[in-house]
């Protein structure tokens, strides 16, 4: 009997370690390279660490907002990956302030990203710069516009417990002005003041108290109307903290962005001192592909940003593995990647490898078996791109802190 429970135990003991063995084999160890995941500054640092000195400065209560902007296709429309980022900028100081981009992606049947929810009634119509047919002439910085003719319409949305701010109370609502509808807030019982700013394309709702959510209405005054189109929305409270505007377009390219007429104006109220590139993925299945062309459209964008906030650091991130169909594996993000060297050193920005830590090419593959990686294998499963997130910012956070007179 003695003899039996010791054997029984060795087995036990036995099975613990094939378990972790199993464990490790699946775990994100053989799959993600993490000595890849680091920051690589161009050899003019310059831009980057003037970002830095103004993250010293906010943790020492000497600046109030910076304001970061990523900017890419679906993988950032998602949310998750931003999520992770903007969590990580305001953990540096522990953070409630800044604000985020919002979008109520509901109303034009799309997907919302992962901290907010967006809601509204009546007839929309999307218009969005990644598809030609879809494209309108008052697009701005978040790539999309709802439009609506409807007599009476609303639009709305409210920040989640994943949300960081969580609470607002500064809204700038981005639309056109057409004297044939009123928007009003339909909560009759909040105090603000309505400023409108015709010439910058926006009006300005400041509220007396911090809130989380709102909830617009949109009445047609007069049938021989033309539309009124939202491009999005700019939410901000008073506290010290990031701002974080994530701009992802389902679909969009290097090209979508430069065909919104009203980027740089609607820009100008939330300057970045940071851009976080994430586009190139729509760019690769293209197959009339160059990487002149996808460097002369960056530079484009880059030119853009730089005439509304000439010191903002750009972070370029290599495009990720990906398949063509299911089923071919896609070369071009090769060359996508070298781009990304070649645009860091041009201005002065920086580059996050990613196609590097996710293994290069068909590596995608590899994180789909992992349960990292959707079928379609292009877009990644909510693991995957909160590992992505977290990685990305720890790279950051390691670059800052090693430049940061504060020296942590």
């Amino acid at each position: 009997m003695k003899k039996w429970q010791l054997n029984n135990k060795n087995i036990w003991i036995m099975l613990v370690l094939i378990s972790g063995v199993l464990k490790s084999q699946t775990s994100t160890a053989p799959i993600v390279h993490q000595d890849k995941s680091k920051l690589l500054l161009a050899r003019d640092s310059s831009l980057f660490l003037k970002l830095y000195q103004k993250m010293d400065e906010m943790q020492e209560g000497k600046k109030d907002r910076i304001y970061i902007a990523q900017m890419g296709g679906s993988h950032t429309q998602g949310g998750l990956w931003a999520e992770q980022l903007m969590n990580g900028f305001q953990g540096l100081g522990n953070y409630t302030g800044g604000g985020i981009y919002v979008f109520p992606f509901k109303i034009v049947r799309s997907n919302t990203p992962s901290f907010y929810r967006s809601f509204g009634i009546g007839k929309w119509k999307r218009c969005r710069s990644a598809i030609s047919k879809e494209l309108c002439n008052n697009l701005g910085v978040s790539g999309m516009a709802a439009i609506t003719n409807d007599s009476v319409s609303s639009f709305g949305f409210k920040l989640l417990a994943t949300s960081n701010p969580k609470s607002f109370n500064s809204l700038k609502v981005y639309h056109n002005f057409n004297s044939n509808f009123k928007m009003s807030l339909m909560d009759s019982t909040l105090k603000y003041q309505q400023i409108d700013f015709r010439e910058n394309g926006y009006s300005e709702f400041v509220f007396e108290n911090e809130i989380d959510s709102v909830l617009f209405k949109v009445l047609r005054l007069d049938t021989l109307q033309r539309d009124f189109v939202l491009r999005g929305m700019s939410a901000e409270n008073r506290n010290r903290g990031f701002y974080y505007a994530t701009l992802g377009v389902n679909g969009a390219s290097t090209s979508s962005f430069l065909r919104c007429t009203e980027f740089q104006n609607d820009l100008k109220a939330i300057p970045p001192d940071m851009v976080i590139f994430c586009l190139g993925v729509n760019d690769t299945h293209d197959m009339n592909f160059t990487k002149e062309r996808f460097i002369a459209n960056y530079d484009s964008l880059v030119n853009q940003i730089k005439k509304v906030s000439p010191d903002c650091a750009f972070l370029f991130v290599t495009t990720t593995d990906n398949y063509i169909r299911r089923k071919t594996p896609n070369k071009r993000p090769i060359k996508a990647a070298e781009a990304a060297y070649e645009l860091a050193e041009k201005h002065k920005g920086a580059v996050y490898d990613l196609y590097a830590v996710m293994g290069g090419y068909k590596s995608i593959y590899k994180w789909y078996r992992a349960g990292y990686a959707s079928r379609d294998k292009v877009h990644f499963s909510g693991k995957g791109y909160r590992i992505i997130g977290t990685m990305m910012f720890d790279a950051i956070r390691r670059n800052y802190n090693y430049h940061s007179k504060l020296k942590k």
